[in-house]
């Protein structure tokens, strides 16, 4: 993550109807600042009040405590998301050679980020399988739903763990040769861990748990001001979407072949080793 953001756009041959206006200078940088400060609301927004009800479902003895991992992934998870945030900072700010010492910090961090998620998300779902064999008769109907949609939660985490490592690997394998495409995907790549906290989000319409499409959707949504912005900018859509329709298709194709489908969830035990 050595430069998240550049200063004015300059990757590439087309020149666009903004190009020399103040306007248009400040928005190459700070676009990516509010892209990152829109993703740690997405996030706030729905972790806070589900953690807090959870929380208060421990206490009530209505649920298991949360496993160490669990607070493991939160606290990597927020640092990655500030490391964001200050790294497009720095760039809108001026501060670039900061800004590329500390790069290699958010690498780190997004390494972390995929081992603690592979490690979790077994964690959670043994977690729910053993409660389902210890479970009493008159709770087992509830928990073996449950157990049902964790199959399902499976294929989206995976998909998760696997697009954003790849995604993190392409931009910073392109830090020192293609600024423009590095920073985007530094972007693109966390927005693909936002069904997460998309599902958290109560109040908005989703097709959960039918079919995965609501989350995927609102990835979207997510990235929408970013992709405006380049298009408007550059009269053109960046390589960065197309890398990333590339590299996330066939996953979600995948996802929504396999959903809820018998075959899925015995293949779901059998990774799990229920």
């Amino acid at each position: 993550m050595a430069t998240v953001a550049t200063g004015p756009i300059s990757e590439g041959r087309h020149r666009d109807l903004l190009t020399g206006t103040p306007r248009a200078h400040a928005l190459d940088r700070w676009i990516f600042v509010f892209m990152a400060v829109w993703f740690i609301a997405i996030v706030l927004t729905g972790f806070i009040p589900d953690s807090l009800m959870k929380i208060e479902m421990v206490k009530a003895g209505q649920r298991a405590p949360f496993p160490p991992v669990l607070h493991v992934h939160a606290v990597v998870m927020g640092s990655f998301m500030l490391f964001l945030l200050s790294q497009t900072w720095l760039v809108a700010t001026g501060r670039c050679e900061l800004h590329r010492r500390v790069g290699p910090y958010g690498a780190l961090l997004a390494a972390a980020l995929v081992v603690v998620g592979f490690i979790l998300a077994p964690t959670m779902y043994r977690q729910i399988w053993f409660g389902l064999q210890a479970a009493p008769p008159e709770a087992k109907d509830a928990l073996r739903a449950l157990n049902l949609w964790m199959d399902n939660i499976l294929l989206m985490q995976m998909r998760i763990g696997f697009v954003f490592a790849i995604l993190i690997a392409l931009g910073v394998s392109a830090r020192r040769t293609d600024s423009g495409f590095h920073k985007r995907m530094m972007i693109i790549a966390p927005a693909t861990a936002l069904p997460a906290a998309f599902d958290r989000i109560t109040w908005i319409p989703t097709t959960m748990p039918h079919s995965p499409l609501g989350p995927d959707l609102y990835v979207l949504f997510a990235l929408a001001p970013l992709f405006a912005w380049d298009v408007i900018r550059n009269q053109r859509i960046h390589r960065a979407y197309w890398v990333f329709l590339a590299v996330a298709l066939p996953f979600t194709v995948f996802v929504h072949l396999a959903w809820d489908k018998p075959w899925w969830h015995e293949t779901a035990h059998r990774i799990m080793g229920v």
